[in-house]
């Protein structure tokens, strides 16, 4: 039987899996893999680089799920960190997500979605693409959740849709490479190399996005329930088309064509579609990168919202529409969006920025661990799968990431924790009336 359409409002579990799963595939799995080749000259290994980015995301992902059961409000980090340590961690991971955490990803999203735009129509301006396109998610998300949902929903599965044809077209149109998927001599030697570890850092980086649902917490009907759903859901459905998508351009480019290569996804579309292959991925990720642009739309600005009911300071962040729509917040997101996209600046900001984010991660599963300690009567009605040995593999993984990324890239790692520093300077200095919200 069908229920009204007002009888259960709020965000259905397939629209929250939905902005998951939008958060999670952009760019990074059509362009990634031609750096890992060289190094990792192995569909093996290349399959367990994959799979082993998307068990550390699902661990965090389990990690997430019971803390947005326990704590259902939405805010993601802000609010579980303030609650597990103090208001101002919380903040401070607040801060970052409102500022640069989600209007630098936007902003690097549509700036992509202009250049693979013109790739399929040139002699349009990309700059003026990018701007559009970001303004324009941004006014169909000031219509409401309604509107919203609608949205999410048909770009993100209609993206999905699209990668499993190709996925399927490759398998069975392609020419099959001479590369092997099953164990062979050397193997071993690939996966503890030096190359398996650097490439497993920006495969992380293409799993980002899997905690997204809990920044919306509040607006998913029984997110108790939902929000642990949709975040394993999402993030399970993703590791499973990673892996079949890298698959499948092994199968069907050689690796001397794939390796160096930013645009593997246009590579192996040629190979099996022919000369309209690359326009017909530049519209895939183009559609990918739209459904990306919407779900980071929507969680940003909710991350602001919940510090505007905290802080004295930020209460105009808190207004809503009548359609339940954090719109100052949204305003403020789309100002830094174009602001970043018109001064070219927002690269140097991502790259910094990542430590940060990747910190915050790690200080919520952390917590996971803390709030069991200190609170074990608290009521769970989501308990986190495999622990202590899910959110431990997840705290390794990161562990390992955050020293990597401190000795690979000093100066934007020193930034962010610079970034923390002034977070903190401002919770200092900011009237606090009612801090946190339960």
């Amino acid at each position: 039987m069908n229920e009204a359409p007002h009888s259960r409002p709020g965000v259905s579990l397939l629209t929250a899996t939905a902005i998951v799963v939008a958060n999670m595939i952009g760019t990074g799995v059509f362009t990634s893999l031609g750096y890992q080749v060289g190094g990792l000259p192995s569909g093996f290994a290349i399959v367990i680089l994959w799979t082993i980015g998307g068990v550390c995301a699902f661990c965090g992902a389990l990690a997430y799920g019971e803390l947005a059961a326990a704590f259902p409000r939405s805010g993601g980090e802000y609010h579980f960190l303030s609650r597990i340590f103090h208001p101002s961690v919380g903040f401070v991971a607040g801060w970052l997500s409102s500022t640069v955490g989600f209007a630098a990803p936007i902003a690097l999203a549509a700036m992509a979605f202009g250049k693979y735009y013109t790739g399929i129509f040139p002699g349009a301006s990309a700059l003026h693409l990018s701007i559009a396109v970001s303004v324009a998610v941004t006014i169909i998300h000031m219509f409401g959740i309604h509107v919203a949902s609608k949205f999410q929903n048909m770009a993100t599965w209609g993206k999905v849709t699209l990668i499993l044809i190709f996925i399927v077209a490759g398998m069975l149109l392609a020419e099959r490479q001479p590369v092997s998927f099953l164990p062979t001599v050397g193997d071993g030697t690939l996966i503890t190399s030096k190359s398996f570890a650097i490439s497993l850092v920006f495969v992380m980086y293409s799993y980002a996005g899997w905690n997204a649902a809990t920044y919306i917490t509040g607006e998913i009907r029984d997110p108790a329930r939902n929000v642990p759903k949709a975040i394993a859901l999402g993030t399970g459905l993703v590791t499973l088309l990673y892996v079949a998508l890298n698959g499948v351009f092994l199968y069907a480019a050689p690796l001397s064509s794939l390796e160096g290569k930013n645009e593997v996804g246009h590579v192996a579309a040629d190979f099996i579609f022919g000369k309209l292959g690359g326009n017909l991925m530049s519209g895939l990720i183009c559609l990918g990168l739209v459904s990306s642009i919407s779900a980071m739309t929507w969680v940003g600005p909710r991350v602001t919202m919940a510090m505007g009911q905290d802080l004295v300071l930020l209460r105009p962040f808190a207004k809503k529409s009548a359609g339940g729509v954090p719109i100052v917040a949204l305003l403020f997101q789309i100002c830094i969006v174009v602001t970043l996209l018109k001064t070219s600046s927002f690269e140097p900001v991502l790259k910094y920025v990542q430590f940060s984010i990747q910190l915050c991660s790690f200080a919520t599963v952390l917590g996971l661990i803390v709030l069991r300690w200190r609170q074990p009567d608290l009521p769970r009605p989501v308990r986190c799968w495999g622990y202590p040995i899910t959110p431990l593999l997840f705290l390794g993984i990161s562990l390992w990431m955050l020293a990597f990324l401190l000795w690979e890239s000093p100066k934007e790692s020193l930034a962010g924790l610079g970034t923390i520093l002034v977070g903190l300077l401002l919770y200092a200095l900011s009237p606090k009336e009612k801090f946190p919200s339960a």
